[in-house]
């Protein structure tokens, strides 16, 4: 590997480490960096699921102010989110095709126009502020753990609307739950993949650490946003993010 090419890997780590902390997304600026330097298809896939790991962990460690008072919220979900992306790691290894890499653009689309609809959406699905929390939100979760794992891209927009129509808070706490669940669902599949995928370690020693910072960067950056703010620009980078998929 040259400098040129672990400069490269670098500066794509950063910017998805910052990426994920806003909205989740980051694969989409790692995983075609990877492909760029000639790693195949489903060995860049595992490798960028390992590497953007330290990521999401500074993406938690950001948002510690605004999960207290959340842990119990936050490790409920988790057991979905468990066994989504155990579903979905699995589904990786097992059976890796091009059906779902083709549902993949759709999904993300759906879910950032939802996220666009979520006053709406909570209003007609989830009920007023203050009621209780539907139990669809385990199986909005249990999905997203399922599409995280598998294909990582977009796993933030997805899990982010399915959280903000039925958890009635601030978005930036939601936002902060949606972290968690991602490093969760990043953790399973760090553990999978590890054991039983093609992870180029080369390539994650670049990109973990570059990911870090970037998580803890992004961070602060979504702190400053005002929640409408935050939600257009989850709405424009997912969007962005399934027409890239598309393209693809």
């Amino acid at each position: 590997m040259t400098l040129h090419d672990l400069l490269f890997l670098a500066g794509a780590g950063l910017l998805a480490g910052v990426v994920n902390a806003l909205a989740g997304g980051g694969t989409l600026v790692s995983f075609p960096a990877l492909l760029a330097l000639g790693y195949p298809g489903l060995t860049a896939t595992v490798t960028n699921a390992v590497a953007l790991w330290p990521g999401y962990l500074g993406g938690v460690l950001g948002y510690r102010a605004e999960l207290r008072g959340q842990q119990r919220r936050a490790t409920v979900l988790s057991v979905a989110a468990v066994l989504g992306a155990c579903v979905g790691s699995a589904l990786l290894l097992l059976t890796p095709g091009r059906l779902f890499e083709s549902l993949v653009p759709w999904l993300v689309g759906f879910a950032s126009l939802a996220l666009l609809a979520q006053p709406w959406l909570r209003k007609h699905l989830g009920g007023e502020e203050g009621a209780g929390t539907s139990r669809l939100v385990y199986a909005g979760v249990f999905v997203g753990g399922c599409y995280g794992a598998y294909f990582n891209g977009g796993m933030g927009v997805v899990l982010l609307t399915v959280l903000g129509m039925f958890l009635h808070d601030n978005l930036h706490r939601v936002n902060a739950v949606r972290a968690a669940l991602s490093l969760v669902i990043s953790s399973v599949s760090v553990i999978a993949f590890s054991l039983f995928g093609p992870v180029r370690w080369q390539a994650v020693a670049v990109i973990a650490p570059a990911s870090l910072a970037g998580g803890f960067l992004g961070t602060r950056v979504a702190r400053l946003m005002p929640p409408a703010v935050l939600r257009g620009v989850v709405v424009v980078f997912g969007l962005g993010v399934s027409i890239a998929l598309a393209l693809r």
